[in-house]
C-alpha cells in the first residue's frame, strides 16, 4: 500500500498500522512511531556522546541572563525569567541540541518529509502554562506538519513543575479561529492561546482525559505532535530548577504560519519568515513543490481563489506563547 495521504505526516495517518511496515524501522523507531500515532508523544534517550558537556556549558552561559540566584539553594528559582528564545542564535551547544541530526533523521522518517529545527527555548524551571496546543502558534499547510521535542537537561521531579500532557489529544480538532468564531487576521493578542482555553477545557471534560505528568532523568527527550495538549506543572518547590531545551521542527514543502494570528478562510495568514536552524538558510513557503510568492501588482493571468488570497498573506511574523 502506497502512502495515499501525503498531506498529513506518516504517523498521523490514517493507514498507518498498514504503512509502518513498509518503512524498514527499526524496533525502537516502531515503538516511537505507534506511540506518537497512538498517544501523540514518545519517549527517547537524546543521541548525543557530548551531552553532559554541552548542559553545562549551557547552564554557565545562559545562568546569568535569567536574573536567577542558582548559588543560593534557598533562593527563588521562579522569581526570575524563564525562558530565553532562540538562544542557538548565539550558543553554539544549544544550535547543536536543536540541529542534532540523528533527531532530525528520525523526525524525517516518522513525518515522511525532511524535518529542520526553527526556535529553540531554554528554560531554567517549568513554564507552569495552561494545557495548550502549539498548533495554534506554529501550524503548517498542510496541517500537523510540525512537532516539538522537549530536553531534560537535569534529573526532574514531581516537585519541581514537570511537563505534563494529555495523551490522545492530538487527534483533537485543531482549534482555529474559524472554530470558536473570533477573527484572527491584524489582532493583538496578550496571549495568542487565551481564546482557545475554553475550547481546550471542554474537549478534556468531554472525554475525560488525565494529564499524564513526565518525570524525567537526565538526557531523556520527548517528542509531541503539534496538536498534543500539554504545558508545565504547577512548581511545589520554588527552590528547584527544571533545566529543559525545546526545539520546534518544521518539515519541508509547507506554507509556515501562526494560526491564532490568521483567517485561513479568507485567505489571510501571519506567514513565518523562517531559517533553518541547522545550516542559517532561509525556508520558503512553499505548496505542493512551488515558491508562494506575491503574486504581480498586475497581471492578465486569471487567479484562483487560492492565489486571489495570496496576495494577502505576507503578514509580519509572530513569535510564540508557548
Amino acid at each position: 500500500m502506497t502512502h495515499i495521504f501525503p498531506g498529513l505526516p506518516l504517523i498521523e495517518s490514517p493507514l498507518f498500522p498498514a504503512l509502518k511496515a513498509q518503512w524498514g524501522l527499526s524496533a525502537e523507531e516502531e515503538r516511537i512511531a505507534t506511540d506518537l500515532h497512538e498517544k501523540g508523544y514518545a519517549v527517547f534517550d537524546f543521541p548525543d556522546p557530548e551531552l553532559d558537556g554541552r548542559i553545562a556549558r549551557i547552564q554557565n552561559h545562559l545562568g546569568p541572563r535569567y536574573g536567577i540566584d542558582f548559588a543560593d539553594p534557598h533562593s527563588d528559582k521562579t522569581a526570575g525569567e524563564r525562558r530565553i528564545q532562540d538562544a542557538w542564535q548565539f550558543d553554539e551547544d544549544v544550535r547543536a541540541i536543536a540541529a542534532n541530526q540523528g533527531v532530525i533523521d528520525l523526525l524525517s522518517k516518522l513525518y515522511g518529509r525532511n524535518a529542520f529545527p526553527f526556535q529553540t527555548l531554554n528554560f531554567p524551571v517549568g513554564t507552569q502554562q495552561d494545557a495548550h496546543s502549539d498548533s495554534v502558534h506554529f501550524s503548517s499547510l498542510p496541517e500537523r506538519f510540525m512537532c516539538g521535542v522537549w530536553l531534560a537537561m537535569e534529573d526532574i521531579g514531581p516537585d519541581a513543575g514537570p511537563l505534563f500532557y494529555c495523551p490522545g489529544s492530538h487527534k483533537w480538532p485543531i482549534m482555529t479561529n474559524a472554530l470558536i468564531g473570533r477573527r484572527g487576521y491584524g489582532s493583538d493578542l496578550a496571549s495568542a492561546q487565551d481564546p482557545y482555553g475554553p475550547a481546550w477545557q471542554a474537549l478534556r471534560y468531554v472525554h475525560g482525559v488525565q494529564e499524564e505528568v513526565f518525570v524525567a532523568r537526565k538526557g531523556q527527550a520527548l517528542i509531541w505532535c503539534a496538536n498534543l495538549l500539554h504545558g508545565g506543572s504547577h512548581q511545589n518547590d520554588p527552590r528547584l530548577t527544571r533545566w529543559s531545551q525545546v526545539t520546534h521542527y518544521y518539515f519541508d514543502d509547507c506554507i509556515y504560519y501562526t494560526p491564532a494570528f490568521s483567517d485561513e478562510a479568507v485567505g489571510k495568514l501571519a506567514l513565518r519568515d523562517l531559517v533553518s536552524i541547522s545550516d542559517g538558510k532561509k525556508k520558503s513557503n512553499r505548496y505542493l513543490g512551488e515558491d508562494v510568492v506575491e503574486p504581480p501588482v498586475r497581471t492578465k493571468r486569471r487567479k484562483s481563489y487560492f492565489l486571489r488570497g495570496m496576495n494577502r498573506l505576507f503578514a509580519r511574523p509572530w513569535g510564540s506563547g508557548d
